[in-house]
C-alpha cells in the first residue's frame, strides 16, 4: 500500500509542513468558542470542546512524527533539511498552547469576573488571530519554494510576517490591558484565583507568542 504521507511528499515537501500548521492552528480557533462555554457555565460543552482541542492536537502531533520520518535527508532544496525541521518544531508549539489553555481552565472551572469578560474575549481573539496570520504566512512558502526564494513571492511573505508581527503586539497590548484591570480587584477575589487567573493570562499569550515566532522561524529559513 502506499503511505499516504509518502506520496504527499513526492508533491511537495512543503505540503505536510503546511498541513500541520493548518491542524495547530485548528486547536487554537476552538478556544473561542470554549471560552464562551466557560463564560456561559456551560462545562459539559466546555469540556467536548477541550476533547476536540486535544484531538487537533494529537493529530498536529502524529502528522509531525511522521514528517520527521518521511522527510528525506537529502532533498534539493534552497533551505537544509534542519531549518524545515525546526520551523515544525516551532509550529507544534501553536497547537501545544490551546491544549494548556484549554486544560488549565477546565482543571478549575476558571472564569473571569464579569467586568473582564469582553476584554478577554478580545485577547483571546487577538492570540487566535496571530495564530491565522502566521498560517497564511506558512501557506506561501511552496510558492516560495516555486520562485526559488526570491522576487515578489519574498516580498508577498515578508509583508505577511509584519502583518503578523503587528497583530502579535496587538494581543500584548489586551494582555497588558488585561493584567491591569485584575490587578485593580485582585483584593476582591480569593488569592488562590488570582494566581490561576494570571497563569490563564500568561498561556494566551504564549499562544500569541509562539505564532509570532512561526514567522520568525520562517523569515530565518527564506534568508539563508
Amino acid at each position: 500500500m502506499i503511505n499516504p504521507i509518502s506520496e504527499l511528499f513526492g508533491r511537495s515537501p512543503i505540503k505536510p509542513i503546511q498541513q500541520h500548521m493548518a491542524r495547530s492552528v485548528s486547536a487554537a480557533e476552538l478556544l473561542t468558542s470554549y471560552f464562551q462555554a466557560g463564560r456561559e457555565g456551560d462545562w459539559n460543552k466546555a469540556e467536548s470542546i477541550y476533547k476536540a482541542i486535544i484531538q487537533k492536537e494529537h493529530e498536529a502531533d502524529e502528522l509531525k512524527v511522521e514528517i520527521r520520518l518521511n522527510l528525506p535527508k537529502s532533498l534539493f532544496l534552497p533551505v537544509p533539511r534542519q531549518d524545515l525541521l525546526e520551523l515544525l518544531t516551532v509550529q507544534d508549539k501553536v497547537a501545544n498552547s490551546a491544549r494548556d489553555i484549554s486544560g488549565l481552565m477546565l482543571g478549575r472551572r476558571m472564569v473571569f469576573p464579569a467586568n473582564m469578560q469582553e476584554a478577554v474575549d478580545d485577547y483571546v481573539d487577538a492570540a487566535v488571530q496571530t495564530a491565522h496570520h502566521a498560517l497564511k504566512a506558512v501557506d506561501e512558502l511552496d510558492e516560495l519554494l516555486e520562485f526559488g526564494f526570491q522576487g515578489k513571492e519574498l516580498a508577498i511573505v515578508e509583508e505577511l510576517v509584519a502583518e503578523l508581527n503587528a497583530q502579535e503586539q496587538k494581543a500584548d497590548i489586551h494582555e497588558r490591558e488585561l493584567r491591569s484591570a485584575l490587578f485593580a480587584q485582585e483584593t476582591e477575589l480569593p488569592p488562590v484565583e488570582v494566581m490561576f487567573l494570571y497563569k490563564l493570562i500568561e498561556e494566551i499569550g504564549k499562544l500569541a507568542d509562539r505564532a509570532q515566532r512561526v514567522g520568525s522561524r520562517l523569515l530565518l529559513l527564506v534568508a539563508r
